[in-house]
């Protein structure tokens, strides 16, 4: 294959709730049926809610069928519960031996590697990390055994949440620690990927768009395609749409080029709940 291309869309957040998140993946799937890449990625929070309602992931994957390719998803922490961090509170919602496996009994794996256009293609679940589940450690032992199988390709590596924000060790906040893979968890994905020819790493989760170059590795957040955060609730650290991003990946290159499906709209999340936006 001398070249493959990739959609990725994020946070979907689909569940028989709100009709504005549905309309927004409409509007999304008409234009991956007018460009029809190889393969769409959903990068997490699939559902709305799919870590207490089974229901939300059924209507997610209902929806994904439709789509004219084949798609594989990674969970979100709506989709199987948050990943404690070693600062701040708890998340109401852990993550679970039986969350996991409903999420993989609808959507399917929730890791995967493959191979195209000369690349190596891993996707990871970013939500049990730290979580001290049986399922956390064997996905760092299967991400060691596919490591040593990658011989000199570049790699591209996905998951919900970004690494960092800016550099691999900066410091943990409460108040924003669970936007990041985190600690040690992070110390030990950096460790082990500085072993590979790490190109890339896309992930979505704080429904910001944002592209930037830390060494030689570029990192790509994929804004939700469903909503936004008011200010208030979220300081702006990228660009605050509603969106997708589209990869062209040729033997030892690749281009990003971010979009917006025609007729998406930003929604609010005030707007959403019908609540005021703050003054």
């Amino acid at each position: 294959m001398a070249q493959f291309r990739l959609t990725q869309i994020s946070d979907t957040h689909l569940g028989n709730h709100f009709k504005p998140l549905t309309d927004n993946f409409h509007r999304v799937s008409e234009h991956i049926d007018a460009t029809r890449p190889d393969l769409v990625l959903n990068s997490g929070d699939v559902s709305f809610d799919g870590s207490a309602s089974r229901d939300d992931l059924v209507f997610a994957k209902k929806l994904h069928n439709a789509l004219p390719v084949d798609c594989l998803y990674l969970p979100g922490n709506h989709d199987i519960g948050d990943n404690p961090t070693a600062v701040g509170p708890a998340p109401t919602q852990l993550p679970t031996e039986e969350s996991c496996k409903a999420f993989r009994s609808v959507l399917g794996e929730d890791r995967w590697r493959f191979e195209a256009a000369g690349w190596c293609f891993i996707g990871l679940n970013s939500l049990i990390m730290n979580t001290g589940l049986d399922r956390e450690a064997e996905q760092f032992d299967w991400l060691a055994s596919h490591l040593d199988t990658v011989l000199g390709k570049p790699v591209a590596l996905f998951l919900h949440k970004p690494l960092f924000l800016d550099a691999p060790y900066d410091p943990e906040r409460a108040e924003t620690a669970i936007r990041f893979v985190p600690q040690p968890s992070r110390r030990r994905l950096i460790e082990m990927f500085g072993k590979v020819d790490l190109r890339l790493v896309g992930s979505g989760h704080v429904h910001q768009r944002r592209d930037y170059t830390f060494e030689h590795v570029r990192h790509v957040w994929a804004p939700s395609t469903g909503f936004i955060l008011p200010d208030e609730k979220q300081e702006v650290i990228g660009i605050k749409e509603t969106g997708l991003v589209e990869y062209r990946f040729q033997p030892d290159s690749f281009e990003v080029r971010h979009v917006r499906a025609p007729g998406q709209v930003n929604v609010d999340l005030d707007m959403l709940f019908g609540r005021e936006p703050a003054k």
